[in-house]
């Protein structure tokens, strides 16, 4: 029987053909974006108390659940160093970025947190997001009904964009214009709550 506790483990940095060797093991690190393309596949993020930028690789932030984050969202990963630097292998969390605390819309002004909390959670796709007009909608399985998205509530939930068909967890309520997402979550989150 092979023993790979004493061999060296290797990842494919994005756009390499080369193996790169783990030189360390996995640590939690904690940290806040620093920039995120998903047409490029990779960003990197800044560590509280880590020297150098920490690569997230867009399929290490799909696994999570999200295509997108945004700039200055609060976000825990799991990391390994190695021989080229930092690179996140697993996110554990992402948090909106700080200081956003005035709501981000009138509709949703009247709602303290815990009654935005109390909310319900509901799985939905994405019909159609456009970030130039600011808003989009989706979804909700076996509905009909639109649910209007904007992009300040994506932004407040630590996205940057979303992408037609993806897979979205919403905390809905019944607005002036009919249903809308106060919150924008992976999409499994919705199994959580």
């Amino acid at each position: 029987m092979f023993d790979f506790s004493t061999t060296p483990a290797v990842l494919l940095q994005p756009g390499a053909r080369k193996k790169v060797t783990i030189v360390d093991e996995t640590v939690d690190i904690t940290g806040t974006m620093k920039w995120f393309d998903p047409s490029k596949g990779f960003g990197f993020i800044l560590g509280d108390n880590q020297e150098g930028d920490i690569l997230l690789h867009a399929n290490v932030l799909r696994n999570f659940g999200q295509n997108t984050v945004v700039d200055g969202a609060g976000i825990v990963v799991k990391a390994q160093k190695t021989e080229r630097g930092w690179q996140a292998v697993e996110v554990l969390s992402i948090t909106p970025p700080v200081g956003l605390t005035t709501p981000p819309l009138d509709d949703l002004a009247h709602l303290t947190e815990e009654q935005r909390r109390a909310l319900p959670v509901s799985p939905a796709r994405v019909k159609w997001f456009d970030k130039g007009k600011g808003f989009g909608f989706a979804n909700m399985y076996r509905d009909r009904r639109d649910i209007f998205l904007h992009i300040e509530v994506l932004r407040r939930s630590g996205l940057s964009d979303l992408v037609t068909g993806e897979a979205v967890a919403l905390r809905l309520m019944e607005g002036p214009r009919g249903l809308m997402a106060t919150e924008i979550m992976p999409w499994d989150t919705s199994s959580e709550d």
